[in-house]
């Protein structure tokens, strides 16, 4: 079966080629036609290049194509993959620096010290809306994966505005219950599992390893073998001491994203001074810092070995599957392969009781031809709920409000609920100075 996708964003080298490695070892879509498409020339047409060699040197047939002109990336197009960062690393540290400077710390601040601040969602909701505008009049039918964050208000905010459209969020950090597995011993192609939430929130609430329940197993492990697992463990990992601690004060175990700092590094009270951290062998500071590098490394080699044509690409990534789900996803519905995904979608038929039907939810569906079909789970225990309720979805709820009203005052309440915030005063000072940045004279003036 041949498809077209349009990859949004095609210039992250790394990202794209996981994608055309992946799809280059999924044989029921040989043949079918990729079009990368960026606004930074130079980049797209690296990526390209060393995708372009990839396909070739494992000989497999694809059509590759580039553009610049997002439009024309979507004419024809049957799934629309956007990874779209539309402001940049840069600013999201620039303003991270400010939010040190106002007391603010990483670990908690879900909308200040995260990659999801608000200073950088408000470019990607003006870039997905605009996406989806385009999807709708130039290819209706096709299916909209997003990847980029804010998975969860991304996806909340245009299932609200275009209920029609066929849209999906995807992100890898639910694998994180493949980690547990593996301090638990268990073989992670022999798991089935329920982890119901929202996109960096997720908690196990069932487990089962051939067929029988593996919850038990946690309080096992941490009886016998959590000590020596914790001393080797590196700091803010999703199997250290937080994680479980979380675990034996609500009865839920958390999963990847909801605790580590790629989701936001929640709770608080973990990370409220550096020697609170240093009890529970957290440092999100550092786990940001050593990202970015490990980033700047991968780029480095990717470009290195882009420029080189005199290596192979398959000699330094090899044809292995990249653990990412977005081509099992498009094999699934295009070739009729039904799989259990978890995904990204909206609540609409109370897949997640408690949460309101027109939230996102993070759950497992079925794809296949039929589309994504969510799977409804039997939700998350009551006091897990009121958590959600208060931490993720109260300020999602705020900063939408804000965004789709234009309103400042709404956006210096959002920074009121951030857990760093002790006065009024210290939030109209981070805000002020956030929007007097050089680089946001258009979120300057959408917040009147």
């Amino acid at each position: 079966m041949t498809v077209k996708i349009a990859l949004i964003g095609a210039g992250s080298a790394v990202f794209s080629l996981s994608i055309i490695r992946d799809l280059c070892l999924t044989p029921n879509l040989k043949g079918s036609t990729v079009t990368f498409m960026d606004i930074d020339e130079a980049r797209l047409e690296g990526s390209y290049n060393l995708c372009r060699r990839y396909a070739d040197e494992v000989g497999i047939k694809l059509n590759l194509e580039k553009t610049t002109d997002r439009r024309k990336a979507l004419k024809g197009a049957d799934f629309i993959i956007n990874t779209a960062l539309g402001s940049g690393h840069d600013p999201l540290r620039a303003g991270w620096e400010i939010g040190r400077k106002h007391g603010y710390r990483i670990g908690g601040s879900l909308h200040i010290m995260h990659d999801e601040a608000f200073w950088i969602n408000f470019y990607q909701f003006r870039l997905f809306e605009a996406f989806i505008q385009d999807i709708m009049e130039i290819c209706p039918n096709a299916w909209y994966l997003q990847v980029a964050n804010p998975v969860f208000a991304g996806i909340t905010l245009l299932g609200r505005k275009y209920p029609q459209a066929r849209i999906v969020g995807l992100c890898h950090g639910y694998r994180g219950v493949y980690s547990l597995a593996s301090v638990l011993g268990l073989s992670a192609d022999r798991l089935t599992f329920e982890i119901p939430g929202v996109n960096h929130f997720v908690f196990l609430t069932k487990l089962f390893h051939d067929g029988k329940d593996a919850l038990p197993m946690i309080d096992k492990w941490l009886e016998e073998k959590s000590a020596a697992h914790w001393k080797e463990c590196w700091p803010s990992s999703d199997t250290g001491p937080k994680p479980f601690d979380i675990y034996k004060r609500l009865g839920v175990f958390p999963i990847g994203d909801t605790a580590n700092p790629g989701g936001g590094a929640w709770p608080y009270w973990y990370h409220s001074s550096d020697e609170v951290e240093a009890e529970w062998n957290e440092n999100p500071w550092k786990w940001y810092q050593d990202y970015f590098h490990w980033t700047g490394q991968n780029v480095g080699e990717i470009k290195r070995i882009g420029e080189d044509q005199s290596v192979k690409v398959t000699d330094h990534y090899k044809p292995v599957k990249s653990g990412e789900v977005f081509i099992e996803l498009i094999e699934s519905i295009a070739c009729d392969i039904p799989r259990p995904i978890v995904v990204n979608l909206p609540n609409r038929a109370d897949f997640v009781p408690g949460i309101p039907r027109d939230v996102a939810v993070e759950i497992q569906a079925l794809c296949s031809a039929r589309g994504i079909q969510g799977i409804h789970t039997d939700g998350l225990p009551p006091q897990v709920m009121s958590i959600l309720l208060h931490e993720r979805i109260a300020p999602m709820e705020m900063e939408l409000s804000a965004y789709q009203q234009g309103s400042r005052e709404l956006l210096l309440q959002l920074i009121l609920m951030d857990p760093y915030s002790k006065s009024a005063a210290q939030a109209q000072a981070l805000l002020d100075d956030i929007l007097a940045m050089p680089c946001h004279e258009e979120m300057r003036g959408h917040y009147k």
